[in-house]
């Protein structure tokens, strides 16, 4: 009998921990991994969406002084603006001499659908012609005495030199010239226009001509209004009409009529 116990506890003594008689053995039980987080929130992807472009709003240039509108690789764009350039007591006997002394003509152009007259009177002063919307104005060399003293006050202040002259006469807020750039083979590489206004105020726009990538869509190219006043001279500079259009278009109120005069050189041949 004490053998038998003694080999018991011989026995016990490797036989490991006691089984618990209730559980069969089984394989252990497999539970589902749980997902794991980054963060206090789970990233969701989404499709890039289009980029919001805003409309800018026009910049509004009205007091004496010189601007640069814009930079690129074709130079500076600048305006200079001198709203008194002319008394308004002299402006007043100019512009009435100017309406009823000049010989107007309204010009036929060439259009995409066949040819139409501008919605403004024209006179062209210059020792040649001068050629745009597919149509040409002829030599004038007769300048008028009042445009010559014009011309000559116009030089000295600007230090430009000018030979040709392009008048136009806007009736009534019909009268309208569209977005144009003066970049005629004539006139050269980054020309020097002079503009000169009597009569009413009218509002000069400009807007920058879009970078390859928009393919000739204005929507959102910047913008810059002048308001002409009677009177005022502005001078276009630089990579202004290389970079630039400008147009004074119609309005829907009552207006006067208004005399511009535009002061510019002629490179006959299109020299560059």
């Amino acid at each position: 009998m004490d053998d038998k116990r003694r080999r018991a506890r011989v026995q016990g003594a490797w036989a490991g921990p006691a089984k618990n008689s209730s559980r069969p053995a089984s394989h252990p039980v497999q539970t589902a991994a749980k997902p794991q987080r980054w963060g206090s929130e789970q990233f969701t992807y989404e499709e890039p969406g289009e980029v919001n472009r805003r409309v800018p709003e026009p910049r509004i240039i009205e007091k004496e002084g010189t601007y640069d509108i814009s930079s690129s690789p074709s130079g500076v764009s600048r305006l200079r603006l001198v709203p008194l350039f002319i008394d308004p007591k002299e402006a007043d006997w100019m512009f009435e001499q100017l309406e009823s002394e000049i010989p107007w003509r309204q010009k036929t152009n060439l259009g995409p659908d066949g040819p139409y007259q501008e919605p403004r009177l024209t006179c062209w002063y210059g020792e040649v012609p001068y050629t745009y919307s597919r149509s040409t104005l002829q030599p004038n060399p007769h300048w008028h005495s009042l445009l010559t003293m014009l011309r000559d006050r116009t030089q000295e202040v600007t230090g430009r030199t000018f030979n040709s002259l392009l008048c136009n006469l806007y009736r009534h807020h019909k009268d309208s010239i569209d977005w144009h750039s003066d970049d005629e083979p004539d006139l050269g590489r980054n020309p020097v226009i002079a503009s000169l206004s009597f009569g009413e105020t009218r509002v000069f726009q400009m807007r920058k001509k879009p970078p390859p990538e928009d393919h000739g869509d204005y929507t959102y190219v910047e913008h810059v209004h002048v308001p002409l006043d009677h009177g005022s001279l502005l001078l276009m500079e630089g990579a202004t009409q290389e970079d630039w259009q400008h147009r004074v278009p119609k309005e829907y109120h009552d207006r006067r009529a208004r005399i511009n005069l535009t002061f510019r050189t002629m490179l006959p041949g299109g020299k560059k």
